[in-house]
């Protein structure tokens, strides 16, 4: 192989390599993620099962999906705090692709605690995705039950109500009755005071 014939071939590898290159970063490029809409909140009560979903449509590949809770940033950086799936409350599903060609990944959280309150999304990862994509996202909320101090029934609250009402009845009249009274000494008072004066 002569030095020319040397030179043309690097130059085709070179032309080649690039070509190459530039096609697999205009094919990773072609990744479009278009997340759906999210529950926005759950309220679950304390040991009760939650489940949440999160729902994205994706094309020109797949992504891998995370369940995360609560993601905050610290000097411009996302920290992800995953939702630990060695729990054993924890099942996370590998997701559910539906015939309108949307994923969806489902988290069910048993006997949920007061500390699993939080937002829980799903974070989309891929090579070709600058930057990384959250859904939208849950709030999760775990509430403790009020507990009935006094456990009544509905017709015993319903004859308290009465009572009171007749209370309150017996008190207004009551009171506008020695209202009245009061006006009407205090009237025959002054005429009486009124014919004392004319006799004068």
């Amino acid at each position: 192989m002569t030095g020319n014939q040397y030179k043309t071939v690097k130059k085709m590898v070179a032309v080649t390599f690039l070509f190459l290159c530039f096609w697999a970063a205009g094919d990773l490029s072609r990744i479009q993620v278009i997340l759906e809409p999210d529950r926005p909140s759950l309220r679950v009560q304390l040991s009760h099962t939650a489940s949440l979903r999160c729902c994205y449509s994706v094309t020109g590949g797949a992504v891998d999906t995370i369940w995360a809770t609560s993601p905050h940033t610290v000097k411009g950086t996302d920290i992800l705090r995953g939702v630990d799936r060695r729990d054993n409350r924890v099942t996370v599903d590998g997701g559910n692709l539906t015939a309108a060609g949307v994923m969806c990944h489902t988290l069910i959280l048993r006997e949920a605690r007061l500390n699993d309150s939080g937002l829980y999304q799903c974070f989309l990862n891929h090579s070709a995705l600058r930057p990384s994509v959250y859904t939208h996202g849950t709030f999760l909320h775990v509430y403790r039950p009020m507990v009935k101090i006094l456990d009544i029934s509905e017709s015993t609250k319903n004859s308290i109500l009465t009572a009171e009402g007749m209370l309150l009845m017996v008190a207004v009249l009551l009171h506008g009755t020695m209202m009245l009274y009061e006006e009407t000494q205090s009237t025959e008072e002054e005429k009486g005071q009124r014919g004392r004066g004319e006799y004068l």
